[in-house]
């Protein structure tokens, strides 16, 4: 491909860019074109969008596919004192945009592979969670459908938790439902883990759950998986696993509760990002730990417990609560950064695009390949394992 026109005419440029960018996130239908050229200003190469090096597509596709390439993603680049983009997320932007004003990157293609987020004005990787091992896990379809609610947040830059709620409605109302079938035909004590990626909705769905369980007469406790984290320092650019967590204390937990003990665990800060225990797991001086009793329903939210096989025995229903990425990020901007101002936006947006791929591969992929149920809220779809779906079918 020469470069050329219309690269070197800046303002041909953003307004091809601009009617491209409807199509492909029609929420930068809702800016004007002079608030588009804002935006645009900052990602606007020194040498101009002439000196943009194309990737062929079936190379970017190869790319975007190793794990190398997020994992070289820094989360605090600093320059001139402030943290700033990594250059690779910055690069990737640039070049879907000056691609896409060229032609040389199909609209579908790049819509299938990436996403635009307008409040960072940057492109991401599209994460795929459902691999063709978690598609046959679930038997090839899944068990119930619904429309979609969630279509209302193309055109919204940011997503409140009640319009969550709203969109979510039926698929948690089916979704609870089950949740009762599977608790009366098991009896209890009945210990079920909700896995999932930050900002799909873990916390809410459970405090609705147990809501419902104690209508229902149930003695109701829920454990989050987050406060046996050590701190986010220490995490930082490591795996989620076993090392980054106070395994130890978690495994002793676990197999008290479900002897009707009680127990005490850690205490995580969300707001410092730090434990309530050092990294060899004793109580730090002044620390104030948990205290959690054992009840009929135990809920353990969180990630990666149910393919430890120290903890999976213990387990009644295996279960991933699911948003699309764009969705969640659009959660995160509220919650973290509009409420919570809980990061530099530059870490924000660096963070976001190493880890979503990265945690998927690593956790949420596997869960979902051993798990016995997806709630796809996005699509308003629930994913239940063959052998389930005919055990309750009678029930449900």
């Amino acid at each position: 491909m020469t470069h050329g026109y219309p690269l070197d005419h800046p303002r041909l440029f953003s307004e091809l860019l601009y009617q491209k960018m409807i199509q492909i996130n029609p929420g930068t239908a809702e800016l004007e074109l002079y608030e588009f050229c804002y935006a645009l200003e900052r990602l606007i190469p020194d040498r101009g969008w002439e000196s943009i090096s194309w990737v062929e597509p079936d190379e970017l596709d190869r790319v975007i596919c190793q794990r190398s390439y997020f994992e070289k993603i820094q989360l605090k680049p600093v320059q001139n004192g402030k943290i700033v983009l990594d250059d690779t997320i910055v690069h990737l932007t640039r070049l879907l945009f000056a691609g896409l004003v060229m032609d040389v990157y199909p609209l579908d293609w790049v819509r299938e592979r990436f996403y635009f987020d307008l409040r960072s004005f940057l492109f991401y990787v599209r994460t795929r969670y459902f691999t063709p091992a978690v598609l046959s896990h679930f038997g090839g379809k899944p068990y119930q459908t619904f429309p979609s609610g969630q279509v209302r947040f193309d055109v919204q830059q940011d997503i409140g938790y009640r319009e969550y709620q709203l969109a979510n409605r039926e698929v948690d109302e089916a979704f609870i439902q089950i949740i009762r079938s599977v608790v009366a035909a098991s009896g209890t004590p009945f210990l079920m883990t909700i896995a999932g990626p930050t900002a799909s909705g873990k916390t809410e769905i459970v405090e609705r759950l147990r809501g419902e369980m104690e209508k229902d007469g149930r003695r109701v406790n829920s454990i989050e998986m987050d406060h046996f984290y050590k701190d986010r320092e220490f995490r930082d650019g490591h795996s989620l696993n076993q090392e980054v967590i106070h395994f130890e204390i978690f495994q002793n937990a676990m197999r008290d509760l479900m002897a009707g003990k009680r127990v005490t665990i850690p205490q995580y800060d969300f707001y410092a990002a730090t434990s309530s225990h050092d990294l060899e797991g004793r109580l730090r001086p002044g620390a104030v730990p948990m205290e959690i009793s054992p009840a009929d329903i135990l809920f353990l939210e969180g990630n990666f417990p149910f393919h430890i096989p120290e903890i999976a025995r213990w387990i009644g229903l295996k279960v991933v609560y699911l948003a699309d990425d764009p969705v969640r990020l659009k959660r995160k901007w509220k919650r973290d950064i509009d409420y919570r101002k809980k990061y530099d936006i530059n870490y924000f947006c660096n963070r976001y695009f190493r880890t979503q791929y990265l945690r998927a591969v690593d956790v949420y992929q596997p869960l979902m390949e051993v798990c016995d149920m997806v709630v796809d809220t996005t699509s308003a779809a629930i994913w239940l394992l063959p052998q389930l779906s005919r055990e309750l079918h009678p029930l449900t």
